[in-house]
Formats: structure tokens, sequence, C-alpha cells
């Protein structure tokens, strides 16, 4: 009897013991937002897998932050590249009361997300969003650890007079934050360079057929278009571009097309020859992590891989360890610990000037050969 009790206490002090363990687990719950449904959706899977991975390894880390065991869970929003529905996703993380954000992809989404993060006091880092002016306002909870477009319109743009002599170009943009910014740059940077801005057309970020446009601008002898945009514009484009015969004109863009699934829009077409492109960051190969981190993604979703998932990987990696130093999941606290970061990731060693710009970001200029996208050295 007495052994009988003796065993009874015994497993009332486990079970009470292993309540208390479960109840020390903390679930901290990390926002993504990007486009999930769409055109651009292939960009937001990529984003958003790349988010998961990061919380996948997390787990297996065993973080203890604050004396408590750390769950974290990723919450999926899509805002299907539409400004107007990326507010609506961020107001709906902020009342979930997620404890940091990665996103948006686009610029146009980002900008008007950062002030409903800013008004409800969680951080948010993109990695894909590259307008200028998303740091502008100056709130203390937005950082970006890719390159903006400052850094990406004027270096293809003294590629496309340095290093190819070119003349004359014509700019597009799809009227996006993203694709107007851009193409603002470039058209600065070439300009002031010596190069002629011989057209200037506009589309948007739904259209698909550009022949129109392309017959203006093909009267016009341009050695080059820019087009500041996505890969779903950009594709068909390219498409119509050898239609119209207009086979030696190259074709500079930004990172919105520089993917792997521009190749596929282009379906077979010359003209994707011409194609330079710039995006943030070095290319994987060069990346720290880049070759080891690629393959553990595509056995974890394979084809899915597009641009920005290492940055959207990174940006999560970022967001807990400044909790780990901040010793708090507390967004209040855990804030201010992000700007003190230095932080070596996949992507690069990660820290930021006062204003959550990323300091010392590098670009990669590449082109396609064989359908293939392949970094310029």
């Amino acid at each position: 009897m007495q052994m009988k009790l003796k065993l009874t206490v015994a497993a009332a002090i486990t079970a009470v013991a292993g309540m208390a363990s479960a109840q020390d687990v903390q679930v901290v719950k990390i926002g993504h937002v990007a486009p999930m449904s769409g055109a651009q959706a292939h960009y937001g899977k990529d984003n958003e897998n790349g988010a998961r991975m990061a919380v996948d390894d997390l787990n297996t880390q065993n973080v203890v932050i604050g004396g408590k065991k750390i769950k974290f869970e990723l919450v999926a929003e899509d805002d299907a590249a539409d400004p107007k529905q990326g507010t609506a996703a961020a107001q709906k993380l902020c009342d979930a009361k997620v404890n940091g954000v990665v996103g948006h992809l686009n610029s146009g989404t980002t900008i008007p997300a950062s002030k409903v993060y800013n008004d409800c006091g969680i951080p948010h880092i993109t990695g894909a969003a590259t307008n200028p002016n998303l740091t502008k306002p100056g709130y203390k909870t937005t950082f970006r650890i890719i390159a903006n477009d400052n850094s990406l319109g004027a270096g293809l743009a003294f590629y496309a007079t340095d290093a190819l002599k070119l003349k004359k170009v014509a700019i597009i943009d799809d009227r996006t934050a993203y694709g107007q910014g851009v193409a603002e740059v470039f058209k600065k940077t070439a300009m002031a360079k010596g190069m002629t801005v011989v057209d200037e057309q506009f589309t948007t970020d739904k259209a698909t057929d550009f022949m129109a446009i392309l017959t203006s601008i093909k009267s016009k002898a341009p050695d080059a278009i820019f087009f500041g945009g996505m890969d779903p514009q950009a594709g068909p484009m390219l498409r119509q571009m050898e239609q119209l015969g207009m086979t030696n004109v190259k074709y500079f863009g930004g990172d919105g097309l520089c993917t792997n699934e521009v190749a596929k829009l282009a379906a077979g077409a010359k003209t994707l020859e011409n194609v330079v492109c710039a995006e943030g960051g070095a290319s994987l190969v060069k990346m720290p992590g880049g070759v080891e981190w690629k393959k553990r993604y595509d056995a974890k979703f394979p084809g899915q891989f597009q641009i920005y998932s290492p940055y959207t990987y990174d940006a999560t990696m970022v967001l807990v360890d400044a909790m780990k130093r901040a010793n708090s999941t507390d967004p209040k606290v855990y804030t201010p610990e992000l700007l003190k970061t230095n932080y070596k990731g996949v992507t690069t060693t990660i820290s930021f000037e006062p204003n959550g710009e990323l300091k010392n970001p590098s670009i990669t200029l590449s082109v396609y050969k064989d359908g293939k996208k392949t970094a310029l050295n």
C-alpha cells in the first residue's frame, strides 16, 4: 500500500511538473504579408516559404526568452499586391497582437501598411519592397534588409552607359510605387550620365497588351527600354517586342522582373537574351549561406524559389535575434534592439542605419543565358 501511495504521489508530481512546463511555453506570433493570390502570387508564395522555413528552424532551437520556452507561429495574410488590402492585412495582424511582421512584397502595399504598424507599435521588416520613400517618414518600426531603388536604378544606369555605351533609352513604368520609383531613379542617373530619354510610356500592373506603346517606342529607335514593373508584364512585353522585330533593343529592369519566372513568361522569346536586371544583395552563390540554404529550401519547397525568400528568412531571424537580446518578445521592449542588430544572416551580415535602411547594401546585375538567370561578374 505504501509503495502504491509513493508511486501515486510521484505520478502526481510528474503530472504537475509536466503541466508547469507546458504552461511555461509561450507562443510568439510572426506575421507575414505578401500577394498570395493574383498574378504576383508566385513571389508571395516564395516569400512566405522563406519566413515559414525560419519559423520551422527556430522551433528546433529550444529558444528561451524571459525564462519561457518559445514556440513560434507564422500568421500569414494575403494582400493581393493591393494597397487597400495591404493596410487591411496590417490592421488584422495588429488586432491579432502578433509580435513582429515580415513583409510586405510590394512598395505600394508596404508604404501604407508601415503607418499601420507604426500606429500599433509592431516592428516590420521587408526583404522585398525597394522604394526609398518607405523609410522617409522616420517610423521607428520600419526596417528593410535589401538595397533600395536608389541602388538598383542607379546601378543599371551606370551599366547601360559605362559598360554598354548605350545612348538612347525609352522608359515604361507600371504606375505603382515600385515601378515609378525605380524608373525615376534610372532616368535621372542615365540622363546625368549623358543618355537621351527618347520616349516615356505608362502601363498598369494588370496589363498584358503592350503593342501600342511598343510601336510608339519603336518609331523612336532606342538602344534600350527600361521597364519599371514586375514579371507578369515583362514576360508578355518581351514576346511582343520580338513580334515587332525589336530584337536588338536591350531591356533593363529592377528586381521585380529579375526572376526565374520571367523566362517562362517570355515563352522562348529571343528578346530574353537582351534583359539586364538588378536585384538587391549578392547572388545566391555569393551569399554567405546561400548555396547550403537553397539546397534546404528546394528540398522543402521544390520548384517554388523566385527571389526574395532568403531575405524573408533573414528578416524573421533578425526579429527573433532582437527579442533574444532584449530578453523580451514584447514589441515595445525589443524594437529598440533592432537598430543595434549585427546579425550574420544567409544573405549578408545585417545591420541598420538609424532610419531602418540596411547598411552597406550590395546589388547584383543578371542576364539570361539559355533561359537561365546568370549573375554578371
